[in-house]
């Protein structure tokens, strides 16, 4: 949407551009970029936004062989292959977000976590180090991502590839996600059938439409992030 949203504005502005087309593409770029901006999107995507099709139209100067944007493209599917079917995209858990979920957990040994959509793992590296006593899991769906995770992490967490929506909540204490808006009704409706009283949902940034949350927790990093926190009864 941001990106078609600014190439109407450079469309709207070609008539003014000369050369037409490296004009146009820079155009389309401030214009994703604004866009982006206004609408308080991460800072990388921001960038991406800005960047995405000026590189594209630089890239066409240069004599670069196919098997380069094939390369590109396997490496986009192998990290990013989750995102299709979800419409959920790659975010990064802040240090602050970090540190503000650590300070929230229980005392509780032993406690078992789950981290859906666990990217990276570094999240799970944080709380491994922070609070070796817990039982750390995550499920991510991006191959790379997975295997990437899986050895950063070793046995410090158990780290799987699969999906979310077969993956099963009900011995878990804490759930945490840090996904888009799309999943969330979805979501809260799992963790509600699934998960048992007293364990805690916590949402990274995006919301539960209609469902406000126990507590709010504001992160004040890039993202202008917030951790949502639902009790489950």
């Amino acid at each position: 949407m941001v990106h078609l949203c600014a190439w109407i504005v450079a469309v709207a502005l070609a008539q003014f551009i000369e050369p037409f087309w490296p004009g146009l593409l820079l155009i389309q770029g401030f214009a994703a970029g604004i866009i982006s901006l206004l609408a308080r999107l991460p800072v990388w995507w921001r960038w991406i936004n800005l960047l995405f099709f000026p590189l594209i139209g630089f890239a066409q100067q240069l004599a670069i062989a196919p098997a380069w944007y094939l390369l590109a493209l396997a490496l986009l599917l192998l990290t990013q292959f989750g995102a299709l079917r979800s419409r959920v995209p790659l975010y990064l858990s802040s240090q602050r977000a970090k540190a503000e979920l650590t300070r929230l957990l229980p005392a509780q040994p032993g406690l078992q976590l789950l981290d859906v959509g666990s990217g990276l793992g570094g999240l799970l590296a944080h709380l491994a180090q922070a609070r070796p006593d817990l039982k750390l899991s995550g499920i991510e769906s991006a191959p790379l991502l997975w295997l990437l995770s899986r050895l950063r992490l070793g046995r410090r967490a158990d780290i799987r590839f699969g999906d979310l929506w077969q993956t099963d909540l009900s011995s878990y204490d804490v759930v945490y996600a840090f996904l888009s808006p799309e999943p969330m009704a979805r979501l809260w409706d799992k963790t509600r059938r699934e998960m048992k009283p007293g364990s805690l949902f916590i949402s990274n940034s995006f919301a539960v439409p209609g469902v406000p949350p126990d507590a709010e927790v504001e992160l004040d990093d890039l993202h202008r992030g917030r951790l949502l926190i639902w009790r489950l009864s």
